[in-house]
């Protein structure tokens, strides 16, 4: 099992693109830290026919310790939730892309 890199972004951004390989891998930089700063200020971002990530609250609650027994709270924090666009669904299960969906 492969794992896709920043290295491996800049480098098909490179190759595909025609930047030279530190533009390739600055504009890379600049896209994912524009992500970043919307997911810090809690905005949703959404790329099309790919998905959307977003930022939840999630509330506190009680934990169990599966080792002891012992509850333990587990205070109210934020998570990043990935929520995959019909067009991303269809391509990893070898589908037809719906109807109407962008192609990627």
């Amino acid at each position: 099992m492969n794992t896709l890199t920043r290295a491996s972004l800049a480098e098909a951004i490179y190759s595909q693109v025609g930047l030279s390989r530190n533009e390739s891998a600055a504009l890379l930089e600049a896209a994912l830290e524009h992500m970043a700063a919307a997911l810090e200020a809690g905005e949703a971002v959404k790329i099309s026919a790919f998905g959307t990530f977003m930022v939840r609250q999630k509330g506190q609650r009680v934990g169990r310790n599966p080792k002891t027994g012992v509850e333990v709270p587990i205070l109210p924090r934020k998570v990043l939730s990935f929520r995959p666009s019909q067009v991303l669904k269809a391509r990893i299960n070898g589908q037809p892309v719906p109807r109407g969906a962008a192609e990627a």
